[in-house]
């Protein structure tokens, strides 16, 4: 418990509220508990990874202590995130102090975004402690293309994961990264495999950020031009549905499942941004693609109250920027330097 837990439990969050000064609502904090992760994903890190060493790296107390003052300003989801958040060790332990503000009506959702190799003996506890929905990123139904982009990773791991996921009453939805040269030509298979078993898909572009072995230059895939596509055999209906962060949804009649796009490099999607994130080491990042910073850790490991808090996090998200740097040019530095393992994904 922290200081703020009893203010949430007499007034309802939302009539305090976090806005940034562009006068948009904050209400979505995704937490990367760690930037590990025991796959390497070719689009997201570099294959020699050197990760933080513990000392940087928030506590799970000190997790717990800055989300809940998130809560407490009016953020409704929070989303758990990495690296691979089922690396770190008493993850569980962590869901379960933040799985109070579900409790006491301060928190509408406590989520989580996976790889999904560890997620088969995770799952049904996730779900007991009131997680509710889950994001699992595959990239292809190839076992072989499977593991030359993750640089090792088994897809029946995965796959079983997710089945066990279901299994416990999770709602699942696969996250898919477009890659021009990989798997273009199977999005369909990938969107059809997903619908056939009850779960929406979305497909990402690929975002420049991080140093990594290869020119992203190659494997850049407009989601225009995927939808384009896959109207010349499908219909794709338009539909408001939102899960509170970037996609952009249709409903695809032939399967009867959704379809979501997240597109930062052919469609900027900042006009309506709710979302910031909070690394492990306790760095506030109001943008992804921005390289804004605020250090909550200084605040908390001089002492700092949750006042103190409060007036660090409102400082960021009032300079909250009105969009993303985000470009893709041959040759040139990323947008960003950080890895999203690093700024959480």
């Amino acid at each position: 418990m922290t200081p703020y837990d009893a203010p949430l439990m007499q007034a309802p969050a939302r009539s305090r509220g976090l806005v940034d000064g562009l006068g948009r609502a904050v209400s979505y904090l995704r937490v990367s508990v760690t930037d590990r992760c025991d796959l390497r994903c070719v689009y997201c890190m570099a294959e020699h990874m050197r990760f933080l060493p513990k000392a940087q790296v928030l506590t799970l107390e000190e997790l717990d202590r800055i989300a809940s003052v998130f809560v407490g300003l009016g953020v409704r989801k929070l989303r758990l995130t990495g690296g691979e958040p089922l690396v770190r060790k008493g993850v569980l332990g962590l869901v379960e102090r933040l799985a109070r503000h579900l409790a006491t009506g301060a928190l509408d959702e406590l989520t989580l975004t996976t790889n999904g190799t560890r997620l088969a003996p995770f799952a049904e506890d996730l779900a007991r402690l009131g997680v509710r929905r889950i994001n699992v990123s595959m990239d292809t139904l190839r076992p072989d293309l499977f593991a030359r982009l993750t640089r090792g990773g088994d897809l029946a791991q995965v796959q079983a994961g997710i089945a066990a996921a279901q299994a416990a009453g999770l709602e699942v939805k696969i996250n898919a990264v477009a890659l021009a040269h990989d798997n273009s030509g199977e999005i369909p298979s990938l969107i059809q495999w997903a619908h056939d078993r009850g779960m929406d898909m979305t497909l990402i572009e690929t975002m420049p950020m991080g140093e990594i072995d290869e020119d992203r230059t190659d494997q850049f895939l407009s989601l225009a031009a995927v939808r384009r596509d896959l109207e010349s055999f499908w219909v794709l209906r338009d539909v408001a549905a939102s899960t509170g962060g970037p996609a952009r949804y249709v409903e695809v009649e032939e399967t009867g499942g959704r379809l979501g796009f997240i597109t930062p490099l052919s469609h900027n999607f900042c006009e309506g941004c709710n979302r910031v994130r909070l690394t492990c080491t306790g760095t506030l990042h109001t943008c992804l693609g921005r390289e804004d910073a605020t250090d909550l850790r200084a605040v908390l490991r001089a002492g700092g109250s949750d006042a103190d808090l409060v007036a660090a996090i409102a400082g960021g998200v009032h300079a909250k920027p009105e969009g993303h740097d985000f470009h893709i040019d041959r040759g040139a530095a990323p947008s960003v330097s950080r890895f999203m393992s690093t700024t959480g994904g």
